[in-house]
């Protein structure tokens, strides 16, 4: 109960701060204030409502959201929660938080953080199925307000490996009035990571062994809306070292594989039976380097403006980094890393990177896809901010049967928030988690600066209960 009462007041002045800050304020976190854990917690020995051992044991965690409760409240629901992000920008710019089902019936669902009832505040806005959605992975909001995913499912003859739009994914009310539109000028392939850097270029990869990472350049990019953005640009795949190789680093360059406006190009491209263009073939033929189920994605900006790519390839157990500015490929991190708890190599007790996140500080975060007992989240020392890890260390365990954790997002309006999905459980209630650094005193002191003390005093009471 005194959790519970530290929790509601620290959220609820979160969720009032949301409203009316810049990212500007979100410059340092506690969730770096850690002694890095030594071994991973015991398969099944936690809650599922509080699934996580955390590195930090006065950080707080509570669930926000589980699929048992969307069942019963009569919601379409297929499970499978995966990747979050959050309405960044716009009206009520961090209220909302969005994610596919990764199921062969795929479908998005919305929840409202401001939502006091725990049994309304999730809200299905794709029904599972709708345009045979499959495998939602990815979640991206687009500088020009939506929300994209897209199909972690491709291969020869196939009809996935797209990319949808939701449009109206903050005014949708239901699976009734939502606009979901696939984004047809982007190749198919096996989709995970999404990522916009400063000029609006568009990310994303292959997830499969031999898989490219590509980029989309917007004939528009500076667009209002993704009728705009996406009806015209070229896609290029990335080369490093000239390309033709596999795992490489090194000096970056980019090879098209459409031509300018998104169509065939001669002696590259692949079409598909419906005309639209294979991404990895076409990526073979224009000699792309290839990494090995290469997964999710995540930009940095440097304090000189520069930006980094971040990208895990699981199959490798490594993460690189990618220098837009330098055009230069590094490993980031990989099992000769030091180990935070121990001093020496992580060896294989670091595996299977799959997720990637980034706090207010800009500290890389490496969710693993492993079962629980073993799927840990490892935090990311990089003191020089040069795109090569120093060190890594496990920020928190989860002990799910059956589960992995997925989709970890900070949010971007207040630094001492975050949030993970526990995926595909034995149990099949997936949950929505939430991790909060307890610190009341500084919020208070940030709403005062906002003039919003009021609001936090009269509203703290009725932030959503767990379950």
């Amino acid at each position: 109960m005194i959790k519970q009462k530290i929790l509601t007041t620290l959220v609820s002045g979160a969720i009032f701060v949301m409203a009316g800050a810049s990212q500007t304020v979100t410059a340092s976190t506690g969730f770096d204030n850690f002694t890095a854990l030594p071994s991973s917690v015991a398969a099944g020995s936690l809650p599922e409502s509080s699934p996580f051992l955390l590195a930090n044991p006065s950080w707080i965690q509570l669930s926000i959201a589980n699929r048992n409760n969307q069942l019963a409240q009569g919601q379409a629901n297929s499970g499978n929660w995966d990747m979050i992000t959050a309405n960044e920008t716009g009206i009520n710019a961090g209220r909302y938080l969005f994610m596919p089902f990764e199921t062969g019936n795929a479908g998005v669902q919305r929840i409202d953080l401001l939502n006091p009832d725990y049994n309304t505040r999730t809200v299905t806005l794709v029904a599972p199925g709708t345009q045979g959605f499959v495998s939602g992975d990815a979640s991206r909001w687009t500088p020009w307000g939506s929300y994209l995913t897209a199909e972690e499912s491709w291969g020869t003859g196939s009809t996935k490996g797209r990319l949808f739009e939701l449009t109206n994914p903050v005014s949708a009310t239901g699976t009734g009035d939502s606009h979901f539109v696939q984004r047809s000028i982007i190749p198919h392939v096996s989709h995970e990571g999404l990522a916009f850097d400063k000029n609006n270029n568009f990310y994303f990869i292959d997830e499969v062994n031999g898989g490219g990472i590509y980029k989309f350049v917007s004939v528009n990019p500076d667009a209002t809306n993704g009728d705009d953005y996406f009806a015209a640009g070229q896609t290029f795949v990335m080369q490093v070292n000239g390309g033709g190789n596999a795992n490489a680093t090194g000096t970056i360059a980019w090879a098209p594989i459409t031509d300018v406006n998104g169509g065939a190009l001669a002696g590259v491209s692949v079409l598909n039976a419906d005309g639209s263009i294979d991404g990895r073939l076409s990526a073979n033929n224009a000699l792309g380097t290839d990494y090995q189920r290469p997964e999710d994605l995540e930009i940095k900006t440097l304090a000189n403006g520069d930006q980094i790519l971040y990208v895990a390839t699981t199959t490798t157990d490594e993460v690189y980094s990618f220098n837009l500015a330098s055009d230069n490929a590094s490993i980031f991190v990989n099992t000769m890393m030091l180990d935070q708890a121990t001093g020496l190599s992580v060896g294989s007790a670091f595996h299977n990177p799959d997720n990637l996140a980034i706090d207010a500080k800009g500290n890389i975060y490496i969710i693993e896809d492993q079962p629980g007992g073993e799927a840990d989240i490892w935090f990311a020392t990089d003191t020089n901010h040069d795109g090569v890890a120093e060190s890594i260390g496990r920020w928190a365990s989860m002990s799910t049967l059956g589960a992995e954790p997925t989709g970890l997002y900070f949010d971007k309006f207040n630094p001492n928030v975050a949030y993970v999905n526990v995926q595909h459980p034995f149990s099949g209630d997936d949950r929505t988690i939430m991790i909060a650094v307890p610190e009341p005193e500084t919020y208070a002191m940030l709403l005062i600066g906002l003039g919003l003390i009021g609001v936090f005093t009269d509203r703290r009471k009725n932030f959503p209960h767990a379950c």
